[in-house]
């Protein structure tokens, strides 16, 4: 009914249901705007068709229709610009009123006709070449300070820079950045080409130091003197510097005709340049213009030092993190390797950290562990908590490694900046008959995994308690299990299995199968590899691994005659709590490769006694 209701009206219109979206529309209005139906209905009228008359995008907030639309009330313009298909604009005056279509939903019609453009009225070739007008460029600083304060990226700050500016003021813009050592780099060089911005790489590159004395615009911008309007002339004198010969080069390679640069200034010092050029638009820059350049620039500025005051604060703590993260001891019959991957978001450096060290009775303390926080000060709260640990485990050889972190707990709130942490501490050694025995307790980290030469791998669920920092000073339980030569000991933070996209059961399932599916591989190249499969694609967090892999009884050789079983106390899969009663059950269940299930799941393994730490 409403496609023939528009057939009738012998001007251009179009019907939008309640979302703005066209539903309908007449062969005039197709004509009109040099556009097929099928490319105009489904379409947001607003996004498709409204411009400003420099050809660009108009916010929704400065769309003279969009109140009316929205109150359901008529109304009518003739100053609007509507984008026709090949690109160019149609100068149009509409009108809208409420449509009853006669179903629930709500229309408005759209009445357009073209309309003469005055001639002081600047048409859009004309109006691209002029200098906005005063609401233009309140919203252009607007919305350059919503942009460039919302990242800590320096890279994607000029990113954003130069998408703001082109090609609404220039055709080519130049940013020239100082670095902290005083060397001036030509970081980005960009030229709009067909409405597209494109880099030119071949204009970027470093520059000569800025001259002491030299009045050249470029030159007294980066010392921060002023702000100056330039053209091809400026530099055809004999060059007073090598930065002048280089500018000489920019406006040949260019053919800009007029440039306006203006200091890029942080709070402290000068950060840089930024220089604006024209070369296919006719008109030069304005001294209007170049105030409009110093208060982007400002804001630039501003943007840039937050940027690079973070990048060297993650630095600091990222430096400081690696290089207290330790070397590992050489012990005989072990092989040891360890991993540690930042987040691969900036805005995260976290506590995680291991540790590996000798104990005085011959055993080996092995740690992993996470401090709450991802910044200087979850960094600088490992190191405290790492070495509290160290000092308590070397003074209490006599104790488990429940009763050490017990102690460690009772510190960490009165001598450490530490609120929370987790981690697992195990000792390792050899009982009387020669065996690897492995004694740990675990603050509410993920449990260990322990895998075998021949790729039968499970989680030591065992001695299991409260993560660090609770304040409850309850005690603590231990595991204690014997390893099997040639098996792999796997502590990991939960940068390896946690991601927003699954729970932590199907990342601990998927490290397992990894773990067991490598279990031959040199332990080098598997600890790689583990990383690399089984590091979740959408993981923000940054991962610590260290692994651990025993060999054959002293005066044995490894072989593979018979498949290692997991010793008991090992869960094939994760879980926690009792095992359910049943003796056959659990026989049962263990001969078909996996725990006995539970109501809420798989559960946790009741580990041996504990095995006496010998030298």
């Amino acid at each position: 009914m409403i496609g023939d209701t528009l057939t009738a009206i012998g001007t251009g219109a179009y019907a939008v249901n309640e979302r703005g979206a066209i539903v309908a529309v007449n062969a005039v209005a197709e004509r009109l705007l040099g556009r097929t139906a099928a490319g105009l209905v489904g379409a947001d009228a607003h996004d498709l068709l409204h411009r400003n008359a420099h050809g660009e995008t108009l916010p929704t907030s400065r769309c003279s229709m969009r109140p009316a639309f929205l109150a359901g009330r008529p109304a009518q313009d003739d100053g609007e610009w509507f984008e026709k298909g090949d690109g160019t604009l149609l100068p149009v005056a509409w009108s809208i009123t409420p449509y009853d279509a006669g179903s629930d939903d709500t229309c408005v019609l759209v009445l357009f006709h073209p309309r003469e453009v005055p001639a002081e009225e600047p048409g859009p070739a004309a109006a691209r070449e002029g200098t906005l007008d005063e609401l233009e460029r309140l919203a252009l600083l607007a919305e350059m300070t919503t942009q460039l304060t919302s990242t800590l990226s320096v890279d994607e700050a000029l990113r954003r820079l130069v998408s703001l500016v082109l090609p609404r003021l220039a055709d080519w813009a130049v940013i020239d950045l100082i670095s902290e050592r005083d060397e001036v780099w030509r970081t980005k060089v960009v030229h709009v080409e067909d409405g597209v911005p494109v880099p030119r790489r071949d204009l970027e590159g470093p520059m000569a130091p800025v001259p002491a004395e030299s009045p050249m615009p470029l030159s007294r911008a980066l010392r921060g003197v002023s702000s100056t309007i330039a053209g091809p002339e400026t530099y055809e004198r004999s060059p007073d510097s090598g930065i002048a010969v280089e500018q000489r080069k920019l406006f040949e390679a260019t053919g800009m005709h007029s440039a306006a640069i203006a200091p890029i200034r942080g709070l402290r010092e000068v950060l840089g340049a930024l220089t604006l050029g024209r070369s296919e638009r006719a008109d030069a820059f304005s001294p209007a213009d170049l105030t409009l350049l110093e208060d982007i620039t400002r804001r630039a500025g501003l943007a840039l030092d937050n940027a690079r005051l973070y990048q060297r604060q993650r630095k600091v703590a990222e430096t400081m993190q690696r290089y207290l993260l330790p070397q590992l001891p050489r012990v005989p019959g072990l092989e040891m390797t360890s991993r540690y991957l930042p987040a691969p978001d900036a805005s995260h450096v976290g506590g995680d950290w291991y540790d590996a060290f000798s104990l005085g009775d011959g055993d080996t303390a092995l740690v992993i562990g996470d401090v709450s926080g991802h910044d200087l000060d979850a960094a600088a709260g490992m190191a405290q908590l790492r070495n509290v640990l160290r000092s308590y485990a070397w003074s209490s050889l006599d104790e488990p490694p429940g009763g050490v972190v017990e102690r460690v707990d009772r510190a960490v709130l009165r001598i450490t900046d530490v609120t929370m942490a987790t981690l697992v501490l195990a000792f390792l050694g050899t009982d009387e008959e020669g065996r690897w025995t492995l004694r740990w307790t675990n603050a509410g980290h993920p449990p260990p995994l322990l895998v075998t030469r021949e790729g039968v791998a499970g989680y030591l669920t065992d001695g299991g308690g409260m993560l660090l920092g609770t304040a409850t000073d309850r005690p603590r339980a231990d595991g204690s299990t014997v390893l099997p030569p040639g098996s792999t000991l796997v502590l990991y933070t939960d940068g390896l299995i946690e991601a927003p996209s699954h729970s932590i059961d199907e990342g601990l399932e998927r490290l397992r199968r990894h773990a067991a599916a490598l279990a031959h591989r040199p332990v080098g190249e598997f600890t790689d590899e583990l990383l690399h499969r089984a590091r979740p694609a959408d993981n923000d967090d940054d991962v610590a691994l260290l692994a651990v892999r025993v060999g054959p009884r002293p005066g044995t050789r490894l072989t593979r005659s018979r498949t290692t079983r997991l010793p008991p106390g090992v869960a094939r899969c994760h879980g926690g709590g009792p095992r359910p009663p049943g003796g056959r059950r659990r026989r049962a269940a263990r001969a078909r490769g996996r725990c006995a299930p539970q109501a809420a799941g798989c559960p946790g393994p009741r580990g041996p006694a504990r095995t006496p730490r010998t030298g």
